[in-house]
């Protein structure tokens, strides 16, 4: 039998060990995590402005969810669907399409706001 109510601390675990696994077994998770570190490095190499943070910040959680719902999406079409189907292809494309959206807005976001100080303080 199912228990109703669970304790908040086991809705974290879950959502943690959903995070874990995906950084463990998705390549472009692990991309993305690195150049979030990078972007954030670079950031305070050239000392963002607060709001210039929100946007980096935007763009990092944005293409993470998107990472994370695809590796959702693509492991219940290939539970559903373990052969090849028209159907199951779209749903995992438009899915890895949601991750490419997110990721070029997060890479115009980050030339905006990157771009212009990182070019002042190679020049000079």
């Amino acid at each position: 039998m199912r228990q109703s109510k669970r304790p908040w601390r086991h809705t974290f675990q879950v959502a943690i060990e959903g995070i874990w696994y995906t950084l463990r077994t998705q390549r472009n998770m692990q991309v993305h995590i690195a150049i979030m570190f990078a972007v954030t490095g670079l950031g305070f190499a050239l000392e963002l402005k607060r709001t210039d943070w929100l946007w980096i910040g935007l763009c990092i959680t944005l293409v993470i969810m998107a990472e994370l719902f695809n590796t959702a999406v693509e492991t219940v079409v290939d539970l559903v669907m373990p052969d090849l189907h028209p159907l199951a292809k779209i749903a995992k494309d438009t899915a890895a399409g949601a991750v490419l959206v997110a990721a070029v807005f997060a890479v115009i976001v980050g030339v905006i706001l990157l771009g212009i100080p990182l070019w002042k303080l190679l020049v000079n």
